[in-house]
């Protein structure tokens, strides 16, 4: 009889679409438990640790939302799965496949990070095609990652009480695969903390290219979205430019100028070319990143620090899984932070 309880959100899935979303089974994941407004018609899916509002048309979230603290962004994380899977509860036609993706060029973006889930099954959910978006590859394993979401995950362990984080994307830059998954041409970060009544976004452009300016006002984010995520904030959130918080104003520091410099085996003319930026004052810090590669990684470490000027920091992270580029999880990026 276990198919009679699922009958509701059986129908539910094959009645006309509507802009209304309901999040019955995860309300608790939403400011106040109230839910964003927006034209956009779509389906809400509820996970065990996060809530996408998803668009059948796009097959890419209109936007998602995670409840986050500091205990447990501090808390041990399960090891990242890599296993990209379909969303079984969307009719066939509405989903983002796994051969849309396949040799298109772009990343399978996540909205909701792998990085934010410290629960085996929340780590595991995080890779449903729904939460993810075409996204240009140097932007998801470079810009995004490291000027979005790690300052964003540096601001919860700072913050007291929960901190509320919505994701998404517009606007239409082409599409991928047979299903036609929509490209979008800007990525946007909202982090809202209720104890501050304190609101920012962070706006990027979907492009290898794109360059990180300050977060943006709320108010201008519900103005290039269309959605009203009705957040109670203070009236003075649109003086955030010329009299920014002592929040914002960390958030504003942990962006600058900053490039990758990308090492699929070692490359002595791109080392000494990192080199040579460092002794001409140019840069502040290095940041070397591998997955497996360590052996690659310390020796760039060694050979850019014994300069004596900058000792760069080694970081482990695991870039997105992808059948078609064999060496991503041998690369070694070294994020090169200009003054």
């Amino acid at each position: 009889m276990q198919w009679l309880a699922k009958l509701p959100l059986l129908i539910a899935l094959w009645l006309p679409l509507s802009a209304s979303a309901l999040f019955d089974q995860c309300k608790d994941l939403f400011p106040t438990q109230s839910i964003p407004s927006t034209t956009q018609a779509g389906r809400d899916l509820c996970f065990d640790d996060f809530a996408i509002y998803y668009s059948p048309s796009d097959k890419r979230p209109i936007y998602t939302v995670e409840k986050l603290n500091a205990t447990q962004l501090k808390a041990p994380h399960p090891r990242r799965t890599n296993q990209f899977y379909e969303e079984a509860r969307l009719p066939f036609h509405e989903r983002a496949l796994l051969t849309d993706y396949r040799g298109s060029g772009y990343d399978r973006g996540h909205n909701v990070p792998a990085g934010d889930m410290t629960q085996e099954r929340g780590m595991a959910q995080s890779f449903s095609l729904a939460n993810m978006m075409p996204q240009a590859r140097q932007n998801n394993q470079g810009i995004w990652a490291k000027r979005v979401e790690e300052p964003t995950r540096m601001y919860v362990k700072r913050a007291q009480g929960d901190i509320y984080v919505f994701t998404g994307s517009v606007g239409h830059a082409g599409s991928i695969g047979k299903s036609k998954v929509t490209i979008p041409s800007h990525l946007y970060k909202l982090v809202y903390d209720p104890s501050k009544r304190l609101a920012w976004a962070y706006w990027v452009e979907n492009t290898d290219e794109a360059q990180m300016s300050p977060p943006i006002p709320y108010s201008e984010l519900v103005q290039k979205t269309g959605i009203d995520f009705h957040l109670p904030i203070d009236s003075g959130d649109d003086k955030f430019n010329a009299q920014p918080t002592k929040a914002m104003a960390e958030a504003k520091q942990a962006i600058g100028a900053w490039y990758p410099v990308f090492f699929d085996q070692y490359s002595s003319e791109k080392v000494a070319a990192v080199i040579a930026s460092i002794k001409a004052g140019k840069v502040a810090s290095v940041q070397i990143q591998y997955d497996r590669n360590l052996e690659l990684a310390q020796k760039l470490a060694q050979e850019i620090g014994a300069q004596g000027l900058i000792q760069p920091t080694l970081s482990q992270s695991s870039p997105p899984a992808s059948p078609n580029v064999s060496y991503e999880r041998n690369r070694v990026i070294a994020i090169v932070r200009s003054k």
